[in-house]
This record gives C-alpha cells, structure tokens and sequence, in this order.
C-alpha cells in the first residue's frame, strides 16, 4: 500500500472519528432548532396582542377594571393611561388587550394572560361581540366567584369608557359556550352599563 494511499485513509479515519464525536451536539442543536420556531397559536397571539393603534386615536386616563388590591373577591377601578380610538370596535379591542397584558400586578389579573382576543364586533342593537381563544375559558380558575369576576372585568372596563356598547356577548373561540370555566353561564348576553355596575348575566339571547 503506498504511502499516499495510507495517508488518505488516516485522513477519512480521523474525520469519521470527529463526525462521531460531533454527532450528539448536531443532535442537540437540530432539536433546539426545531424547538425554536413560535408556534401558530404563540405568533397569532402576539400579533392579536399588539398594541392597536388607529388615526384617532388620544391617550385618555382609562378605567380598568383589575382585582381589588385590598378586598378580596371584588374589583377596583385603576387609572392607566392609554391611547383609545374613536372608533367604538377599535376603542373597545384596544381596551380589552390592556386589560389582559397591563395587568398592574399578578395578584390583581381578572383574565388569563395567555388569553387573547381573536375578534371584536358591535351589532346594530348596541350588542358587543367578544370572541376570545380557548385559554379565556382553561385558564380561568374554576368557581362562580373567580369566573363572574372575569366577566364582570371585562363588562364594566368597557361600560366604563364610552364604548356605546349596551350588551355583550363572549364567544369562546368563535363558538358559544354554555359556561365561562364550568359555572358561570356565558350562553346569554351581559348587561353593559356606563356606570360600570356590577353585571349579572341576562338569559335571553
């Protein structure tokens, strides 16, 4: 066998070698790779969750309403202040994504902070349409109490900021539900009113 000849094969022996070596790094960094990409629901999220902004919009002091910082199991108007548009649809959108991501703290959070808003209409009769994805409903703790006050917080931020919205409707999903977590019942439509009452749900539909 001539010299070159062994030469060569040493050479492809040493890189078989290193390729082995390598392997399980490779690995690792393929799956990291194949981990890394968001998933459609994570980047639909994001882009439902930007900021809106629309042409008339104005930074007004917002009221939302969050869990009371100091009496357990009711709510508490906070002051943020927020660019909302004219425009009733965009002005209640711009709200409720607030009302999900500006949470001032963890302990206060009405709504899942995964949750998203995936649509939001007004019908002629004044009624709001609320159509959010699927984490509204698992991530909301189960119980009458923790599922009204969800609701209630959604309600009485819209009622609160000259929306126009009489009524509203929660879609889970696009589809009805008969109950927000597993009590509350979602099936009808919630009184909204500008003084910011507290709701309770109207049956009819």
């Amino acid at each position: 066998m001539s010299r070159g000849l062994k030469a060569t094969i040493a050479i492809l022996a040493a890189l078989v070698v290193l390729a082995l070596l390598a392997l399980p790094g490779l690995r690792q960094a393929i799956q990291r790779i194949s981990k890394s990409p968001k998933s459609e629901q994570e980047a639909r999220r994001e882009v439902m969750q930007a900021p809106i902004s629309t042409p008339t919009d104005v930074n007004v002091q917002a009221q939302m309403y969050w869990l009371s910082p100091t009496t357990p199991g009711s709510l508490a108007a906070t002051s943020v202040q927020i660019p909302l548009s004219a425009d009733s649809v965009q002005r209640a959108k711009q709200l409720l994504n607030a009302l999900i991501v500006m949470s001032p703290a963890p302990a206060r959070r009405t709504l899942p902070a995964d949750a998203t808003l995936l649509a939001f209409y007004i019908q002629p009769d004044g009624t709001g349409i609320a159509d959010f994805s699927d984490e509204l409903s698992t991530g909301t703790p189960s119980g009458i109490l923790s599922e009204q006050l969800a609701v209630d917080s959604i309600v009485q931020t819209l009622g609160a900021n000259n929306t126009g919205i009489q009524k509203l409707k929660i879609l889970i999903h696009g589809q009805d539900a008969e109950t927000l977590a597993g009590h509350l019942d979602i099936s009808g439509v919630f009184p909204v009113s500008s003084a910011a009452l507290t709701a309770a749900p109207a049956m009819g539909k």
